[in-house]
Formats: C-alpha cells, structure tokens, sequence
C-alpha cells in the first residue's frame, strides 16, 4: 500500500485529510529525504499499522537504509524523550528540569543522517507527541542548521495530516 492507496481508505468525511496527504506528498519545501523521513517518522509516531504500512511502501524507494533507520530512530527516541520532558515541563516543581534526565539518547548526536535531517523529524514526532519544550528544542536546532520557518511548518503540517488519517482509520476500525 502506498500514501495513494492509504488516501483511498479514508472516507468521503474526511476529504480534507486525503486532500492533505496528497499535497503534502508532493510539497517541495523540503528535500524528498526530509520530507519522506518526516512522513515515516510520523506515521511510526501514530502507531496505526495501516499507516505505517503505506508509507513504508512508499518510502522504500524514496529513503536510503540509513535515512530509513534514522526516521525510525527519531521516533523512538521521541516516544521516550517526549513523555519525559513533557512530564518535567508540567509538573508544578522545576525541580524536575534541573535534574539530568538520566535516560541513553546517543542516537540524537550520531543519527546516520545529516543532523538537521534527524532533527526535524524528531520535531515532527514531537508535534503528534505534544512535548512542547521538544517542539521548541528541536526548532532551534532546525533553524540554526539553515531551514526556514516555511519548511519547519511543513513538517509539522505532515505530521498533522499523518496523525489525522491514523485518527480517522482508528475511528473507522472500531
């Protein structure tokens, strides 16, 4: 299955998200690997099997192994990293973020592709995450490594509507 063949399993309801997908497929803000890894990264993010299925399918030809391997790294490091820094960022005592994090996250400083790459997919999952203080770490770094705020929306809009078609294939399955 391919991001064609995910767009045709979500509803009449949910037009806006199949339109989504397909224009973001072919938005050119970003490289193809960092929009590709973006989307794979988000739909591991999503957990949804249909999703993550599709856009495996799609990327297989689109990501090299290592950019492969990165986007599923970024998104396991972010499932972890993202529960914890949410975690200190909202409970009451700061305490909490003066305390190292005590937690291995050697990916992020040799992620097997170009730095800002890895980043902005770990940005992305962030987004579907919802760690803020990761949203805000991340962008820093994606922004010092040269993207513009154009292209960091574009990441964060893939993964909305990745998010979005897991939500709606979710809803349709239960």
């Amino acid at each position: 299955m391919s991001i064609d063949a995910l767009r045709d399993q979500i509803p009449d309801y949910a037009k806006d998200i199949r339109l989504n997908l397909g224009t973001l497929a072919s938005e050119s803000a970003l490289s193809d690997q960092q929009k590709w890894g973006a989307f794979l990264a988000s739909a591991l993010a999503t957990g949804n099997s249909a999703v993550i299925n599709a856009v495996i399918e799609e990327t297989k030809d689109k990501l090299s192994a290592e950019a492969t391997n990165a986007a599923r790294a970024a998104a396991a490091i972010m499932a972890m990293n993202n529960v914890y820094y949410r975690a200190t960022h909202l409970m009451s005592s700061d305490e909490y973020q003066k305390m190292p994090a005590k937690l291995r996250m050697n990916v992020i400083g040799n992620p097997g592709v170009e730095k800002v790459d890895f980043e902005l997919w770990s940005l992305a999952v962030s987004a579907i995450n919802g760690c803020g203080m990761c949203l805000d770490a991340h962008e820093q770094v994606v922004r010092k490594g040269g993207l513009t705020a154009e292209q960091v929306q574009t990441a964060i809009r893939i993964a909305a509507a990745v998010n979005a078609a897991a939500a709606v294939l979710r809803a349709e399955a239960a």
